[in-house]
């Protein structure tokens, strides 16, 4: 069953709504160099971490500058898993994966021709369509088959983001057969705001393919 991330989350009760309704992971976006509604300060991210419940993953996405920045954060906010997006490399990102106490997932652009090497440095590689700043949250979508390729070269666990909606999740999966997705403002009512029916519809939907049907 694929698994389902919902990200950027600025509010306790967005954030009890996801949960209540399966999602598997919990993104909570700080320290960015982008302009994002879903942005919250670095103190605010680790309250909202803090209190997402056993057996759900809590994730910090964020863009530092360095491997220092990245162990500083996670230090901090104290997330099960640091979402990496922006100028840090494979070797960098492999270095963050050695020094810190969290799982280490490395966003990358769908055009990328690198994403094997960032494959092979993180613990997951999260598939996005990102901007010129290397932010994601875009609202595009990308080549999903080139993604099932990836999925399919490696054994790194690859997430699949951009774009996704209620309504296109289903073929999503069909097509990129991917380890999870996940999805921002597919499922808001405004930004940084969620709307629980369609988060419920959207789990619902993501969960219900069978990769491989």
């Amino acid at each position: 069953m694929t698994r389902v991330k919902i990200c950027g989350i600025t509010t306790e009760a967005d954030l009890a709504a996801v949960v209540a309704a399966g999602a598997d992971a919990v993104g909570v976006t700080a320290a960015v160099s982008v302009d994002t509604p879903r942005e919250v300060a670095v103190e605010r991210a680790t309250t909202l971490l803090g209190t997402v419940p056993p057996f759900v993953t809590s994730v910090l996405v964020t863009m530092p500058d360095t491997v220092e920045r990245a162990v500083e954060l996670v230090e901090t906010a104290a997330p099960d898993a640091v979402q990496l997006h922006g100028n840090l490399g494979p070797d960098a990102i492999e270095r963050v994966r050695e020094r810190a106490s969290a799982q280490v997932l490395a966003a990358v652009d769908a055009r990328a021709t690198d994403v094997m090497a960032y494959a092979d440095a993180a613990d997951a590689v999260l598939v996005d369509s990102t901007d010129e700043q290397g932010g994601g949250g875009t609202g595009e979508t990308h080549d999903w088959e080139r993604t099932r390729a990836l999925a399919e070269a490696t054994d790194t666990p690859v997430v699949l983001a951009g774009g996704l909606t209620p309504t296109n999740v289903m073929q999503a999966v069909k097509t990129a057969r991917p380890f999870a997705v996940d999805v921002a403002s597919g499922v808001e009512s405004e930004g940084g705001v969620k709307d629980h029916e369609a988060v419920e519809t959207f789990i619902d939907r993501a969960t219900r393919v069978r990769v491989g049907a």
